[in-house]
């Protein structure tokens, strides 16, 4: 092949397609050109490579080309218009469709942890088997109250934070097996039950709520949104409808695993709450409203930002152009 006779006969083309690629708005007709010309000049690059290889005049038409395929299929999201739809939409609506399962988590929790409670202070036999008379009343003396203040705040806070929200991934991330979240809540309900009871039991329940309930709110309530996060998981690959479960586990994966990242955040706001308002000297009123302030940015954040987003239509998952085209079912 003549390259110098191939590029004199198509340069003008291969300029015009250049010029459509580059242009800022462009019409119906010009679409329509850009397309044909943009298949034309594929065919011209594959035959300078098929007959010469690797040349300049290739690589100025491949240039051409990447250009030209650019403008048809458009760029990705940039990252800094990507957060703010992750947070004001995606992350929401994600969480607005976990709240009535939430409320049913948070109200087994509470059912468990009553009960627990109730039988550790009723039945003696029971609070000796958790320790002897001057262990519990050790325990309510010093060891409840210096768990939040023996280390300093900041370095407090990181722990809790870091520890609460690898509770958190693990609920949304093993959810599919239904048994870790299940487990998880089972296990901090027994936890918290046995601790207020001996807290009560010992003549120290006033302490016992000062002291779990300004972080606890939140810091309970980020717990259940992750537990209830991994039943949806699993229910998604228990029963999937008409979808196959690989298409409704992958679906409920890619939505509700950003509930995982943004409980990130809500815990390390319980944890900062835990790490420098819990452990100070003040009124027991104080830290309950920073408490219960915390939590209902977070409640607002879920219920009122997220419904907005759910009527919008969003649903926590990715666009189709980023996860695929779904495929179609009857019915």
């Amino acid at each position: 092949m003549d390259l110098d006779a191939l590029a004199a006969a198509r340069r003008a083309e291969w300029e015009r397609l250049d010029d459509l690629s580059r242009a800022g708005r462009l019409g119906g007709a010009e679409v329509d050109e850009l397309v044909t010309r943009y298949r034309s000049a594929s065919a011209d690059l594959a035959d300078i490579k098929t007959s010469a290889g690797r040349t300049s005049l290739g690589d100025y038409v491949s240039t051409i080309l990447a250009r030209a395929r650019l403008r048809l299929t458009g760029s990705g999201a940039d990252a800094r218009s990507a957060l703010p739809r992750f947070f004001l939409s995606h992350l929401p609506a994600a969480l607005y469709r976990l709240r009535w399962t939430t409320l049913a988590v948070a109200g087994g929790f509470f059912v468990i942890a009553s009960l627990m409670a109730l039988w550790v202070i009723t039945d003696p036999q029971a609070l000796a088997a958790i320790g002897s008379k001057a262990d519990l009343n050790y325990y309510a003396e010093h060891d409840f109250t210096d768990y939040y203040r023996e280390n300093p705040a900041a370095v407090f806070a990181g722990t809790v934070w870091t520890n609460n929200a690898w509770i958190a991934v693990q609920c949304v991330l093993f959810g599919i097996t239904g048994i870790w979240p299940l487990y998880t809540v089972m296990q901090n309900a027994v936890g918290v039950g046995s601790s207020g009871a001996v807290m009560i039991a010992t003549g120290h329940g006033d302490v016992f709520w000062q002291f779990i309930a300004p972080h606890g709110m939140l810091e309970l309530t980020s717990v259940f949104v992750a537990a209830a996060a991994g039943l949806h998981v699993f229910w998604a690959w228990a029963a999937p409808g008409r979808r196959s479960r690989g298409e409704s586990l992958a679906a409920a994966g890619r939505s509700l695993v950003t509930v995982a990242v943004g409980l990130v955040f809500s815990l390390a706001l319980s944890g900062a709450v835990e790490g420098f308002v819990t452990p100070q000297h003040w009124h027991w009123s104080i830290k309950i409203v920073l408490g219960a302030a915390a939590l209902g940015v977070f409640l607002f954040y879920m219920l009122v930002i997220g419904r907005r987003a759910a009527r919008s239509g969003e649903t926590g998952d990715l666009a189709e152009s980023e996860a695929g085209t779904p495929r179609l079912v009857a019915g």
